[in-house]
């Protein structure tokens, strides 16, 4: 029987090859000063373009976005020639690339981003939260985040031209389209999620009002480059980085309708994938495949096996492998094939360079 994660897919414009993803994962390895991405970057990603679909690491829409030190931009000029390095190597080898565009919010620290206050949807510090900074070593400082400032509405409207001037950087980039994070606590989550938002405004209370931000967002995005562009990555049941929701099942269906209306090409959901993590509801991935109609991505803790059963059952339509893809760039065929998968150092995730990104081989080197 044919393993249905190498059934092709259409994506947009995109027929994909297979239905594996590369997600986004923070390896904060872009040039300094400048935070642009970089010619080890791109040999990382063209190594692993065997995937159907990547999507880049974290990518901050403007200065204030940044939440930890060493990760790429996408608003200088410099730092969107430097991702063209990337995207050139990955179509070379015949991948599909979107950029992930990021703003932390809270989730950061006043070293990060020139000595500002961070901001949120409130003035509420993500509580037991430390992010790294740039202590003068090649070993990342951790450091207590801040407390935050609510964002006024001119602030809100800032954020939005920031996001949609992304977009159409990330195109100007080369990649194929562009992911919204609106996940794992991070600025839009903030707004999303009720225990992280405590604003009396249109932005805040209601369901509809705490997803208003992102609708604007996306609304922002699409106008500038396309609904078969971008896809939106969401983490209900996660409280990463403080943000929890009193009631995620009916938040997060209201999120796919509501992306839904946006003709978004997929929308990108993350599980909860620490060990002894509770599963995500069977009935809310059922509520989600029938409120959202694109490409369904599900990401956490899968294996071939899992990935599989999930494509059968019809809750998805591609499958992300984080971490096996840091230490198996052809991840892809070592499933296909049943080779064994390497494993990666912990040690050498964030910061550094080629060593622990670009020295894994394929299966058989």
């Amino acid at each position: 029987m044919t393993n249905p994660l190498f059934n092709p897919v259409q994506l947009g414009e995109h027929s994909l090859k297979n239905r594996i993803v590369m997600p986004p994962m923070t390896r904060s390895r872009a040039s300094q000063p400048g935070n642009s991405a970089n010619a080890i970057m791109a040999q990382y990603y063209a190594q692993r373009a065997q995937a159907g679909l990547i999507v880049a690491e974290g990518t901050q829409i403007s200065a204030m976005g940044q939440g930890y030190a060493w990760t790429p931009g996408i608003y200088t000029a410099e730092q969107i020639a430097g991702w063209k390095l990337t995207t050139d190597a990955v179509h070379q080898k015949g991948g599909v690339i979107f950029a992930q565009l990021w703003h932390v919010g809270r989730v950061t620290h006043p070293d990060n981003i020139g000595g500002q206050q961070p901001i949120s949807s409130s003035a509420i510090k993500a509580e037991s939260v430390k992010v790294f900074i740039d202590n003068g070593t090649d070993e990342p400082g951790f450091v207590d985040v801040v407390e935050p400032r609510a964002m006024t509405k001119d602030d809100i409207n800032l954020v939005i031209e920031q996001y949609r001037q992304a977009a159409l950087n990330a195109i100007e980039a080369g990649f194929d389209g562009v992911e919204l994070h609106a996940a794992n606590g991070y600025l839009i989550n903030q707004f999303i999620d009720s225990e992280a938002n405590s604003r009396t405004d249109e932005y805040g209370g209601s369901v509809e009002n705490r997803l208003r931000f992102l609708s604007e967002v996306v609304a922002a995005m699409v106008e500038a480059i396309g609904a078969e562009r971008v896809g939106v990555r969401l983490a209900p049941f996660t409280s990463l980085n403080g943000t929890v929701d009193a009631n995620p099942e009916e938040t997060y269906t209201a999120a796919a309708a509501m992306l839904n209306q946006h003709k978004i090409v997929y929308l990108h959901i993350a599980e909860v994938d620490w060990d002894d993590a509770p599963d995500t509801p069977a009935s809310f991935k059922q509520a989600v495949r029938e409120a959202y109609e694109g490409v369904l991505i599900y990401a956490g803790k899968y294996d071939a096996q899992k990935a599989a059963t999930v494509l059968e059952a019809g809750l998805a339509d591609m499958v992300g492998f984080g971490r096996p893809f840091v230490a198996n760039p052809d991840l892809p065929n070592r499933i296909k094939y049943g080779y064994p998968l390497a494993s990666h150092d912990p040690a050498t995730l964030f910061g550094g360079a080629e060593k622990g990104l670009t020295d894994y081989c394929e299966y058989g080197q």
